[in-house]
């Protein structure tokens, strides 16, 4: 504080508390932030204040279609977008609402009453996980460390492929993202590594973010990975000539690899984190995986 006070005109509000909708809520070895108050507001905002709560944000089965389907056009689309985009910055602080956000996020020209029931899903979830907030927890000698997913031609739109990373810093999950890729991809190999890409492109970004601030990494991060051929072709060489198509992706990565800045690593698909962002899941296995975010119930003054 007093380095910023010789650099810019600052007055000291004290510990902070809330900030644009986030509330901050310290503990003994860190922080917890949660969007609780914002949350409420949503629920008002779309009718859902009294709704029933439910384990999960979007059905284990849920593909929703666009407005062609039999689903008839939503009598409010006004309504519609303003919800969603309010999900959308409440997920700054939930990542279990990345995948089901960024599905709904999909339909806003057109959404139909079927869409509008996949976001009063998600409204119900939220009712009964208000208090849930983000853990970030002191390190003695944090690293990088990331898990990358991909759901081969999961859109039934356009057969386009999902993404899904999750970034570590230590414990504490400080990056994630879920997208659709840009491109149908022919083969899981050739999505999942593109998804790899994507990690390792965000990896090296926080990387130089942690420099500026001071706090270099002193070991090269480890990008997990669930498909053996992408891991291997982050590798070996000889993929390269049956793989063309991959150029951009496979040299970028091949790159850091060989420099030895970046390490990709296999791990089976039970233990991949960033499945939870690509595919909606059942009940247990998305608990399950939402646990290892380090999401927390806020213990609220009084309660």
């Amino acid at each position: 504080m007093e380095f910023l006070r010789l650099k810019f005109a600052l007055r000291d509000l004290g510990q902070l508390s809330y900030f644009l909708g986030l509330e901050v809520h310290h503990t003994a070895d860190g922080l917890i932030l949660n969007q609780r108050k914002y949350i409420l507001e949503l629920l008002k905002r779309s009718g859902m204040s009294t709704a029933n709560a439910i384990s999960t944000p979007c059905t284990a089965n849920q593909l929703l279609q666009s407005a062609s389907d039999l689903s008839p056009a939503f009598a409010d689309p006004g309504l519609y977008r303003s919800i969603v985009g309010g999900l959308q910055y409440l997920s700054f602080t939930r990542p279990d609402l990345s995948f089901a956000v960024n599905h709904v996020s999909q339909f806003q020209q057109s959404p139909t009453d079927a869409h509008w029931a996949a976001v009063k899903r998600i409204m119900r979830y939220l009712q009964g996980t208000l208090t849930q907030g983000l853990v970030f927890q002191r390190s003695a000698r944090p690293q990088l460390h990331g898990y990358s997913d991909a759901s081969f031609a999961s859109s039934p739109r356009d057969r386009k492929s999902i993404s899904g990373y999750a970034v570590f810093y230590g414990s504490n999950l400080v990056s994630w993202s879920t997208r659709k890729q840009k491109a149908v991809a022919r083969s899981s190999t050739e999505c999942e590594y593109r998804a790899l890409a994507t990690l390792a492109s965000e990896v090296i970004w926080l990387q130089s973010l942690l420099a500026e601030l001071g706090q270099p990494t002193h070991t090269s991060p480890v990008l997990w990975c669930d498909n053996l051929g992408a891991t291997y072709l982050a590798h070996n060489p000889v993929f390269h000539t049956r793989s063309k198509h991959l150029e951009i992706e496979f040299h970028f990565v091949r790159d850091r690899v060989n420099k030895q800045q970046l390490h990709v690593r296999y791990l089976p698909a039970t233990d991949q984190l960033a499945d939870v962002l690509t595919k909606p899941l059942a009940r247990l296995p998305f608990r399950n995986f939402c646990s290892k975010f380090h999401l927390s119930e806020v213990q609220l003054a009084g309660a």
